[in-house]
């Protein structure tokens, strides 16, 4: 029941990105404030464990375009976008608006501007996207993840609020790794979204086939797609490896307590997620990404001696030199997580729910 509670709307769009955050702000307030979640399509086949969550579905397209005819098919869903957000907003009545990034949470933030609803933002990454950018000027705040984040405006730079990366429960209550690393055989962990677990499925199985040529053996956890299982499972065989391939799944974490090493897309709330559980991990940015803030989140990590990095054209290069020499030389995994171990964004969710009280006390 809505009780008394004031009402608060979380909108997303429907990367795991952005849905997992959204999602543990949501749990977090929900004690002290009715929330209401809105996604997109997408946005819901992340969701299915979450039964308490009030979700709403606004149907949105991408922002940014160089197709022209794209660009004209994209501003028409947002305008029905922005019209359906508009009815939902006056039914719900929140008082505050929290966008956490994704073509639908633009919608739903110009639509709460328009009804003079306050609107925080929240950027993960180490450069402010294009929709926060636009959605900056018309907003109370902006939260950042880190305080080094890149293409804010001096004009703006008092909005920016500082509060951590907003990480899932069961990381957060994930007991860090201790600083031990396995004699034997190095676990490793193979992670990425459906488009980088495409390639990673394509293209590491033959660094690892030549690891295991020059006796360095490895006990692999895979993310895939469902139609590279069957190649992988034949391949990993072959080698006598103990492997676990797996899609999608929501907890994660479970493979977090397996492993030594991980090897990742450099998407940020992933990259944190590591960082927090204690484990090292070589990053492998998208080359695609937008702005390509991938490379700059690995590169921000990599400064922390939290990482090593690796572009994805240096796979076959320089990736197989790599894994030889931590499995020889173990202290350097050891080093990272010594690192890692001073790191906690346990923090950044009460910080955050503060800043809410704040807004909403104004």
């Amino acid at each position: 029941m809505k009780e008394n509670k004031k009402t608060i709307v979380i909108a997303t769009g429907g990367t795991g990105g952005h849905i997992f955050p959204s999602v543990s702000l949501s749990t977090f307030l929900s004690n002290e404030y009715h929330v209401e979640f809105i996604t997109d399509e997408r946005g819901l086949k992340y969701l299915g464990s979450q039964k308490n969550l009030k979700v709403n579905v606004v149907s949105t397209s991408r922002i940014f375009s160089k197709n022209v005819f794209k660009i004209f098919i994209s501003s028409i869903k947002i305008f029905f976008s922005i019209i359906f957000s508009l009815k939902l907003l006056i039914k719900l009545k929140p008082r505050l608006v929290v966008g956490m990034g994704g073509y639908s949470s633009f919608a739903v933030c110009l639509s709460a501007y328009a009804l003079k609803i306050p609107i925080l933002i929240y950027e993960n990454n180490l450069i402010i996207g294009r929709a926060n950018k636009l959605l900056l000027p018309l907003s109370k705040k902006i939260l950042v993840s880190a305080e080094n984040i890149e293409g804010i405006k001096k004009k703006y730079e008092h909005k920016v609020f500082f509060s951590g990366y907003l990480l899932r429960k069961e990381i957060l209550d994930l007991k860090k790794k201790d600083l031990k690393i396995t004699k034997n055989e190095l676990s490793i962990l193979i992670m990425g979204g459906s488009q980088s677990a495409k390639v990673f499925a394509e293209q590491l199985p033959e660094v690892i086939k030549k690891c295991s040529d020059n006796g360095i053996r490895f006990n692999i956890y895979q993310q895939c797609l469902d139609n590279q299982k069957n190649e992988l499972n034949k391949i990993y065989k072959e080698l006598n490896l103990k492997f676990e391939l797996f899609t999608f799944v929501k907890e994660l974490s479970r493979y977090y307590e397996k492993v030594d090493l991980a090897i990742t897309r450099s998407g940020a709330s992933s990259l944190a997620e590591l960082v927090n559980s204690n484990i090292p991990f070589i990053a492998i940015p998208l080359p695609s990404s937008t702005d390509n803030h991938q490379l700059k989140n690995a590169m921000h990590f990599e400064s922390k001696g939290y990482c090593f990095l690796l572009e994805q054209k240096y796979i076959f290069e320089k990736l197989f030199e790599m894994l030889k020499d931590l499995n020889t030389d173990r202290n350097k995994l050891i080093s990272l997580k010594e690192k890692m171990k001073k790191h906690s964004d346990l923090k950044s969710l009460p910080r955050t729910k503060e800043l809410i009280k704040e807004i909403l006390n104004e």
